[in-house]
């Protein structure tokens, strides 16, 4: 999915809860974000595989979610350079995540504005993810927040089509790319 170049970074702070504090990744949070990782369905996460993730990310580009009344790290999502695509100076919006307990509340959106607004403060104007067809959550909040579907190869025309229809969305691909 791709992040449209003349889209502003949304503005959905106020969707934060008072219990709940967006904030840079500090080193003491990996312990954290591993396990946070292994819950939202991504195990394996340990330093050597973050290890190639962390030169990519903007400094200041990785935001956590924690939960105050416990300290338990509840989301996450990183602002990663990623020279290798369509542009030179292109971002990736990388391993976006909230916890089980805590989807459905709009956190993801939260952390994943927070990865815009920091590539936008960075110049960035070439922002895309990856994400899996079946992730419909996920799916739909990166639709709301206003990425749009990247329609190549030409079978992608086909899935997005389903996938709209699964999530009651509408489908226009004479608006994307």
């Amino acid at each position: 999915m791709v992040w449209p170049s003349d889209l502003p970074a949304p503005e959905v702070q106020p969707l934060l809860p008072p219990e709940v504090l967006l904030r840079t990744c500090l080193p003491g949070d990996l312990p954290g974000f591993y396990a946070l990782m292994a819950d939202a369905g991504w195990p394996g996460w340990d330093a050597e595989r973050l290890r190639s993730w962390l030169y990519r990310i903007l400094p200041g580009g990785w935001f956590i979610l924690e939960d105050l009344d416990n300290g338990e790290i509840i989301g996450t999502s990183m602002a990663t350079h990623d020279h290798t695509w369509i542009e030179p100076f292109c971002g990736e919006v990388g391993w976006t995540a909230v916890h089980p307990r805590h989807q459905g509340k709009g956190l993801g959106s939260v952390v994943v504005a927070a990865v815009l607004a920091r590539f936008r403060h960075a110049g960035y104007t070439c922002i895309h993810l990856y994400t899996e067809i079946w992730r419909l959550a996920a799916l739909k909040m990166y639709l709301k927040l206003g990425f749009v579907p990247w329609l190549d190869p030409p079978e992608a025309r086909q899935q997005w089509q389903s996938i709209c229809a699964q999530l009651g969305w509408p489908f226009k691909p004479d608006r994307w790319p």
